[in-house]
C-alpha cells in the first residue's frame, strides 16, 4: 500500500469531535483501484446469505464486493457498450435471487440491460438487452404504475426523441429475457435530467416521482388515466447560462415536527447544497435554503437516520473541490429545518461520484458506501456504535 493511501486512510479513520454530530464513522477502503471511473454504487444480498454486500460500476465492469471479508468478484466485465453509468438490485426473473439492471453506452446510443448469473457460480453473468433510450443516465425500481410489481424507471440526461426527457417506466415481461420490455412515458418535458427518487409525496399510497432537472425540483405522479407535473422549485435561478439553473440531485428526509423536507444540489454538478422546507398549506412554495457552498460539482446525496433519533440527516459527497472533495454528514441542529451542522467524514480521499446508504454491519445503524471519480476508489464509512 502507498505512502498515500495509508496517510489519507489514517485521516479518514479520524472520528468526529466531541461537540459536534453524536455519532462516529470509521472509514474502510474496500478497493483502492476498482476502475477508471466508479459510476454508481448499490447494495444488495447477492450470495443470499442475508448480508448486504455492496456492488459498484465501473466505466467497463461490474464487481460484487462479498461479506464477510469484502472478497472481489467481477461478475461483468467488457460485455455492454462504454460506458457504464447507473445499475439497480431486483429480482427481475422471479427465482429468488437478486439481478441487476444496468445503463450503458450513455455517452452515445444509450442501452439497457439485464445481467443475471449463469451456470458457473465463478463465471462472469449474462447480458441481455432490454432497451435503447439515449442519454439513459439513473434508474431506480418502484411502482409508479400503481400494478403491484416495480417498474425500472429510467431518466435519460439529455432529450432523445421529444423536445424534453423521456421519464420511463419498463414494465418487466413474463419472459423477461425475450420479449421486450413495455415502456410508458411518465414526462417528456424536462431538461438535463440529472437523477430522481420515488415517494409516496402525499400518503395516499400511490408512489410519486421527484426529478431534478434544469427546471428545478418537479413532481410527477399519476392523474387520473395520464399523468401531471407540478414544479416543487425552480431550483438555482437567474443566471444567463441556462446550464446553470436548476437542480442536478434530489432526496427526501424528515424533520423533528413530521414535516419533510427536500435537498438538492444546485445547480447540475453544482456548488450549493440546498434544503426545501415544506410549507404548512399544500399549495404555498417549498421555503429554499442554502445550508453549505463553495464545493465543486457536487454529485452525490442521501437521507437516513444516521444516529437513531429518529430524525433524517444528510449524506452529501463532491469530487472537485481541490484538495477537500470527499464526503460529508450535515444535520439539523434546532429541529425545525432553519439550522444546519456539516461534518466531514472524508477529505481528499474520495472524490465522490456516487453514494449510497444501507445497514451493512447488522447492527441497525445505517453505514455508507461511496464511489469515487478521480480517486478510482469504493470505501465503506461504519456507522459505529
Amino acid at each position: 500500500m502507498s505512502f498515500t493511501l495509508l496517510f489519507l486512510l489514517a485521516q479518514s479513520l479520524l472520528p468526529f469531535p466531541a461537540d459536534s454530530f453524536p455519532a462516529t464513522f470509521k472509514a474502510q477502503t474496500i478497493d483502492a483501484e476498482a476502475g477508471r471511473v466508479v459510476y454508481a454504487v448499490t447494495t444488495a444480498d447477492v450470495d443470499g446469505d442475508h448480508d448486504q454486500d455492496i456492488v459498484a460500476l465501473t466505466e467497463s465492469s461490474v464487481i460484487w464486493y462479498q461479506q464477510p471479508g469484502w472478497q472481489q468478484r467481477v461478475i461483468l466485465r467488457n460485455q455492454t457498450p462504454p460506458d457504464n453509468v447507473c445499475i439497480a438490485a431486483h429480482d427481475i426473473d422471479g427465482d429468488g435471487r437478486v439481478d441487476f439492471a444496468l445503463g450503458a453506452g450513455w455517452t452515445k446510443t444509450g442501452t439497457l440491460h439485464w445481467i443475471r448469473r449463469g451456470a458457473d457460480p465463478e463465471g462472469l453473468w449474462t447480458v441481455s438487452a432490454v432497451a435503447e433510450e439515449t442519454s439513459v443516465h439513473r434508474m431506480r425500481w418502484a411502482d409508479v404504475l400503481g400494478t403491484g410489481r416495480p417498474q425500472l424507471v429510467v431518466s435519460p440526461l439529455n432529450a432523445s426523441v421529444e423536445a424534453g426527457v423521456r421519464l420511463l417506466a419498463f414494465e418487466v415481461p413474463e419472459q423477461p429475457g425475450l420479449q421486450r420490455w413495455p415502456a410508458t412515458v411518465l414526462n417528456a418535458e424536462l431538461n438535463r435530467l440529472h437523477n430522481h427518487v420515488h415517494v409516496d409525496f402525499d400518503g395516499q399510497g400511490a408512489v410519486d416521482t421527484i426529478a431534478a432537472s434544469r427546471e428545478g425540483l418537479s413532481l410527477v405522479r399519476r392523474d387520473g388515466a395520464g399523468w401531471q407535473r407540478i414544479s416543487l422549485s425552480e431550483g438555482r435561478a437567474g443566471q444567463a447560462d441556462v446550464n446553470l439553473n436548476g437542480a442536478g440531485e434530489v432526496r427526501v428526509g424528515r424533520l423533528q415536527d413530521g414535516r419533510r423536507y427536500l435537498v438538492s444540489v444546485e445547480p447540475m454538478h453544482g456548488d450549493q447544497l440546498v434544503v426545501y422546507l415544506q410549507p404548512n398549506q399544500p399549495k404555498d412554495p417549498w421555503q429554499r435554503r442554502v445550508i453549505h457552498d463553495g464545493f465543486r460539482r457536487g454529485h452525490a446525496l442521501w437521507t437516513a437516520d444516521f444516529n437513531g433519533d429518529g430524525l433524517d440527516e444528510i449524506a452529501f459527497g463532491h469530487s472537485d473541490t481541490p484538495e477537500k472533495f470527499g464526503v460529508e454528514v450535515w444535520w439539523n441542529s434546532d429541529g425545525a429545518g432553519v439550522e444546519w451542522r456539516g461534518q466531514v467524514l472524508d477529505e481528499g480521499g474520495m472524490a465522490t461520484e456516487d453514494l449510497t446508504v444501507a445497514d451493512l454491519t447488522g447492527d441497525g445503524r445505517p453505514d455508507i458506501v461511496a464511489g469515487g471519480r478521480s480517486t478510482h476508489n469504493v470505501r465503506l464509512y461504519v456507522n459505529q456504535p
